[in-house]
């Protein structure tokens, strides 16, 4: 039998069930008619034994482990019904467990991958970079390997240009000397890196939008909301002029910010936006004269 909606200002009769939101809602009117609904169908899950027994899907796959999470895992030295092995078996398996260790990383390919996701994983934690730009960046270094570009390279230069260009295509406001200084890479070979991806894959990298590297800025300064929102209406006015084009964005944003803040009245030290946004002190003096005299404020 068709279920109807409830409600008098709908005559629908066409009821839609979203088993991942736990909602029923009618599809005529929008009405949610039912919400928090159980599923019955999945298997809690509680520990790690609970996963390894009753889970039908097994973990999470994802480009950023060695193995992409299709691991495989010897268990305790015990059988099915949960009793001890006797020695043999349990000599026979140890063995297993060291053929199947060493078999990970036989190859130097392999262990150049596992030594550049763990270095990976230090700056997404040291940057903030999410998920999404983490598995970009994974599948750029998997595929630069396939073609050999990391022979007589650095591995961890390779990848900290992968991420570099998987930042630029996610438009993550991170800039070249971000990524150097964390990674304790030369901005120098980081540049020749990421010209070798781009090359390479004949990748078309999109511009980063200069008003996400000025809320950064304006984070990691704690530079009020007034004060953000006047440096951008700034930053807006100077891109609408053309007068931004060719500029380095973290540069536009740092001089606009130092402007709007000094215009502001605030207490502000040149020496911290330089140190903070990476622009030299003589940089941004001029940024903010330029920008200033366009707009004559």
């Amino acid at each position: 039998m068709m279920q109807k909606c409830q409600f008098d200002n709908c005559n629908g009769n066409n009821l839609i069930t979203d088993a991942f939101n736990g909602e029923i809602f009618c599809a005529d009117c929008g009405t949610v008619i039912d919400e928090k609904l159980e599923n019955h169908n999945e298997i809690p899950i509680h520990s790690l034994e609970d996963f390894m027994t009753k889970s039908h899907v097994g973990p999470k796959q994802s480009l950023s482990m060695y193995d992409k999470g299709m691991y495989s895992v010897i268990g305790k030295d015990k059988d099915s019904t949960g009793k001890p092995l006797n020695s043999f078996n349990k000599s026979r398996f140890n063995r297993l467990r060291i053929l199947d260790s060493r078999s990970k990383t036989r190859k130097s390919s392999q262990r150049t991958l596992m030594k550049s996701l763990t270095f990976l994983n230090g700056l997404k934690e040291k940057l903030g970079i999410s998920e999404n730009t983490v598995e970009i960046t994974c599948s750029l270094f998997r595929r630069a390997q396939k073609h050999h570009l990391t022979k007589g390279r650095s591995s961890n230069h390779l990848m900290a240009a992968a991420l570099y260009v998987s930042c630029r295509q996610t438009m993550t406001p991170r800039s070249l000397d971000d990524i150097s200084d964390t990674g304790n890479i030369t901005r120098k070979y980081l540049q020749k890196a990421v010209r070798v991806l781009i090359d390479e894959f004949g990748l078309n990298l999109p511009q980063y939008n200069t008003s996400s590297f000025l809320t950064k800025l304006s984070s990691d300064l704690g530079i009020s909301e007034k004060t953000q929102r006047y440096a951008l209406s700034i930053l807006s006015d100077v891109e609408k002029c053309g007068s931004s084009a060719g500029k380095n964005p973290v540069g536009q944003a740092a001089a606009s910010l130092y402007l709007a803040s000094m215009l502001m009245g605030d207490n502000v030290n040149q020496r911290k936006f330089s140190e903070i946004s990476g622009v030299s002190t003589v940089t941004l003096r001029n940024r903010k004269n330029t920008i200033q005299k366009i707009l004559n404020l």
